[in-house]
């Protein structure tokens, strides 16, 4: 995900404060990895010097001065020309999984013991986002949704990596 892009877009709803992008962005993206303020200030800071954003206002209070940002139309542009582009696909062709399971066949360890202990962890993990899913709102359905079709689609590897163990095995000893 990009940070920068994503927070150039919750300007466009208006000029905000750090602190008000931190909660927007938590709350909308962060469930799982929440920003930290500097990272917040950090990426402004950037943009600022990149021309995307700039400062609307400064308020003094007790502590140091509160700047609220606003986009700049360079940056409005940006987030537009960020939209368009597509993804890059990630083909996942050189897993850790996969690695761990070739070093275990390589150093005389019983792969399938790796690949039973991570079905176990991916199928927890699939418990506790149907869990969440069930309590969310539409957002949280939808990232909920796309995390357990990537699962479904790790298992499915998971069980045929497990049918074909021992022509692996021969293989890798070869």
């Amino acid at each position: 995900m990009s940070i920068a892009h994503t927070l150039l877009g919750l300007l466009e709803a208006g000029p905000r404060h750090g602190y008000d992008l931190k909660r927007a962005f938590d709350e909308r993206f962060g469930h799982d990895r929440p920003l930290h303020y500097g990272q917040v200030y950090s990426t402004m800071s950037r943009l600022l010097k990149n021309g995307l954003v700039e400062v609307d206002g400064v308020e003094a209070g007790g502590g140091p001065e509160r700047k609220r940002y606003a986009i700049t139309d360079a940056g409005v542009t940006d987030v537009e020309q960020w939209l368009g582009r597509p993804e890059k696909p990630e083909p996942y062709l050189q897993s850790t999984l996969y690695t761990k399971v070739v070093l275990a066949l390589l150093t005389g360890r019983p792969a399938d013991a790796v690949l039973d202990a991570q079905r176990a962890e991916h199928l927890r993990m699939m418990r506790d986002l149907t869990r969440r899913k069930s309590s969310g709102d539409l957002a949280d359905q939808l990232i909920c949704d796309h995390a357990l079709f990537h699962l479904e689609a790790d298992l499915r590897w998971l069980e045929l990596t497990t049918a074909r163990l021992d022509r692996l095995s021969k293989e890798v000893q070869a």
